[in-house]
């Protein structure tokens, strides 16, 4: 951001030099007039350095995080309700922000802001920063004049978003870990530790039994052709990248994991408490019922309920009551589903959207403090599998050679 130097003269006419951080000459004016000071000259000195290019900030031109996202809407809350003007609370923000990318999106939203733009089409610039949703919810409280509420409101929903995503994160940590555990180990037992026993059985010439010629056999194939799948694994993890990428499979992955078993329950509650919490928010807020649906379609993270939703638009569109459409869409349960009928009969449909991602978040509470026991049975007889096809391909032969001996 520019350093200027000024001279100007204080409420008793005393002369003042200085020098001040602003985007703009007219800034600067504004900021000096703002605090007792008439300007005479302001000059634009040089360029002020930008934060020390260091590791970590280098590494902070990261997109901003939910917690920078938290951070920069409980600040403007909290600034906007103590009546600071907006250009001087997002300069503010700027010097106290650790993220560039945030940095430089501040920074043109403040020039956009000086140019006569409202704050809403400012940020609808940044639209890998600020969701749909987001930028709905500071348009609506620019247009009701309640905007440092509605800032509250949007980092009120983006901390529950942030203890959701957490939670999705905890569920699928634990089968992850698992499964890269299990598949570790079966690479080391058929490339290392087989070969070894094969070599020992085959210098004592005795009959293997069908168990072990399986494991030699497996393991042979390991030793063999193991730089092959390693490059078949990481091109078919590139190309399921990319296929993820496109608008079919995105929607075709976000539909299968769903389907995980016991994990994809857990994501699906997960997101439903999602998008009743935003759909909520964005009805007390004061988002048209049709906008609210679209709006909430593009901030689920997930193609297949974002298409659901968009089919209750349509719905709603063609005159359907919302309960009739959220049962056609079969994504809420019956008591879910009475929720909300009785929302629409009292007019307080985003009390009860709150109601609905409470008792979801209530299900996803419970199903991941009792994931470990569901996963337990599951790891135990794939590794009970595993022990028993290692023991009798192991021990078989070697009884075999103490008879012989």
């Amino acid at each position: 951001m520019p350093l200027f130097s000024y001279r100007g003269r204080n409420a008793r006419g005393g002369l003042i030099n200085g020098e001040i951080d602003a985007g703009t000459i007219d800034a600067v004016a504004s900021q000096l007039f703002n605090t007792g000071i008439t300007p005479i000259d302001i000059k634009e000195k040089r360029t002020a350095s930008g934060p020390d290019i260091s590791l970590s900030n280098y590494l902070n031109r990261k997109a901003p995080s939910l917690d920078d996202l938290i951070f920069f809407s409980r600040q403007m809350y909290t600034l906007m309700k103590a009546g600071v003007p907006m250009l001087r609370s997002i300069t503010g923000l700027i010097q106290s922000s650790r993220n560039f990318k945030l940095i430089e999106a501040l920074k043109d939203m403040m020039s956009h802001l000086e140019s006569g733009r409202d704050l809403s089409s400012s940020l609808a610039r940044h639209p890998d920063m600020f969701s749909p949703l987001y930028i709905s919810m500071v348009k609506v409280g620019e247009e009701t004049g309640r905007l440092e509420e509605s800032f509250f409101r949007i980092s009120e929903y983006l901390a529950r978003e942030k203890e959701t995503r957490e939670r999705i994160k905890t569920a699928l940590r634990y089968p992850i870990f698992v499964i890269v555990t299990i598949t570790i180990a079966v690479a080391i037992i058929n490339i290392w530790v087989i070969p070894v026993f094969a070599e020992l059985f085959a210098k004592s010439g005795v009959t293997l039994p069908w168990q072990t010629r399986v494991l030699i056999a497996m393991s042979d194939f390991f030793v063999q052709w193991w730089p092959a799948m390693l490059l078949i694994f990481i091109g078919g993890i590139i190309a399921a990248q990319f296929y993820v990428n496109t608008e079919n499979g995105r929607f075709q992955w976000d539909r299968y994991k769903l389907k995980i078993p016991i994990v994809g329950n857990i994501i699906y509650r997960a997101t439903l408490a999602r998008f009743a919490r935003s759909f909520s928010m964005g009805l007390k807020s004061g988002v048209p019922l049709i906008q609210a649906l679209i709006v909430v379609s593009r901030s689920v993270d997930n193609e297949y309920i974002s298409d659901k939703i968009l089919g209750m638009r349509t719905g709603v569109e063609r005159g359907e009551s919302l309960t009739r459409t959220a049962g056609l869409t079969k994504m809420f349960t019956p008591l879910v589903i009475q929720m909300l009928a009785v929302g629409e009969e009292t007019g307080q449909v985003d009390d009860m959207m709150v109601e609905v991602a409470e008792y979801y978040d209530r299900e996803v509470d419970y199903d991941i403090k009792n994931l470990s026991s569901m996963i337990e049975p599951i790891l135990i007889v794939v590794i009970g599998v595993m022990v028993l096809i290692l023991a009798l391909g192991v021990f078989l032969p070697m009884w075999n050679m103490t008879k012989v001996i």
